[in-house]
């Protein structure tokens, strides 16, 4: 599909990564889109760069593309926004951005509800061997069901929550109902009004959060400070019954502590949204583990959550396009 096929030619260019395959950007949303913009596809552009330059005033990154490369920047003079879907900014040079004059925007608000929903999803999985027990109950070499066969309490457990950000306190609201007692971690305290209507207690030092816990969930953007910062010895910290989530970054956890704490029940089990990379490579120790649940990074898969991304990326790029004050803007230091 051709740009003049995409949208209309007076109307202002936006770089997309494509139209289909995996990285696509969603076809329910292409209507939309062209109601307001001229999408040109990377392909396009690369083709025609000397036409095409100029038009473009903003980048759609959908699933994290297209890739943003100072080449890229540096190729599209008139670029005034780079849109970016979900809340994580780790695929974009922040400096490097901002050097170039270009404002960037992200959808925070679009995503909290759904990644929250999922954090608790897995939770409940790995508690109760949801996963197991589906394989066990469609298995063709299943005659009787086990009646020993168990998982762990919820209501009554601690849950630790590592980022008490957004996504992490509406974590502690669906754990409250839960009857969950709720311990958390964070780079700066909430407010004991917010504390105090979930009921939840702030650790200062991320051990004493690990060692008390019976679940611990990683709620954190991917930074220099949050890399790795679940290795070897916070592993051998958590209790031997307890359960790793993480539906952050993957490179948030050293992935080779954690596949030696699985397999010599250091912990019990982790359920992973976010591995390093993603997917994992086909041979890679974690996918031969019956202790771990994964899944392919849906923190934010909803139809609701994409199209609420989707119409708030549109009303930051018109924002830009007009002078006004852009939603959900990045704050580039």
């Amino acid at each position: 599909m051709s740009a003049k096929e995409a949208g209309d030619q007076d109307l202002p260019g936006v770089l997309v990564s494509e139209f289909e395959g995996l990285r696509g950007i969603c076809e329910d949303h292409l209507g939309e889109l062209q109601k307001y913009f001229s999408l040109i596809t990377m392909e396009e552009f690369l083709k025609n760069k000397a036409k095409l330059s100029q038009k473009i005033k903003a980048i759609y990154i959908w699933g994290g593309r297209p890739v943003i490369s100072r080449e890229l920047l540096l190729s599209l003079p008139s670029l005034k926004l780079i849109a970016s879907a979900g809340v994580g900014l780790d695929h974009l040079d922040l400096p490097l951005i901002a050097s170039c004059g270009v404002k960037v925007a992200n959808t925070p608000s679009a995503v909290c509800s759904p990644t929250a929903d999922l954090g608790m999803a897995l939770l409940l999985a790995s508690a109760r061997r949801v996963v197991e027990g589906h394989k066990l109950a469609v298995s063709p070499c299943t005659e009787e069901f086990p009646i020993n066969w168990m998982g762990q309490d919820v209501s009554g457990a601690t849950l630790g929550i590592v980022g008490m950000g957004t996504i992490g306190y509406k974590i502690a609201q669906r754990a409250k109902a839960f009857e969950m007692k709720i311990l958390y971690h964070n780079r700066n305290r909430r407010k004991m009004e917010e504390e105090e209507a979930v009921g939840a207690i702030y650790c200062e030092r991320l051990d004493d959060l690990l060692q008390q816990s019976d679940f611990v969930m990683l709620v954190l953007s991917l930074t220099p400070q949050t890399q790795g910062l679940i290795g070897r010895r916070e592993l051998q910290l958590m209790k031997p019954s307890a359960v790793l989530i993480n539906i952050g970054r993957g490179l948030v956890v050293d992935q080779d502590a954690l596949v030696e704490a699985l397999k010599n029940e250091v912990i019990k089990a982790a359920a992973l949204d976010v591995t390093y990379p993603e997917p994992l490579p086909r041979e890679h120790p974690l996918l031969k583990l019956k202790n771990i649940i994964l899944t392919p990074h849906i923190g934010s898969a909803t139809h609701q959550a994409r199209r609420q991304m989707m119409e708030n990326l549109v009303g930051s790029i018109l924002a830009s396009l007009s002078d006004l004050p852009i939603p959900n803007e990045v704050v580039l230091k």
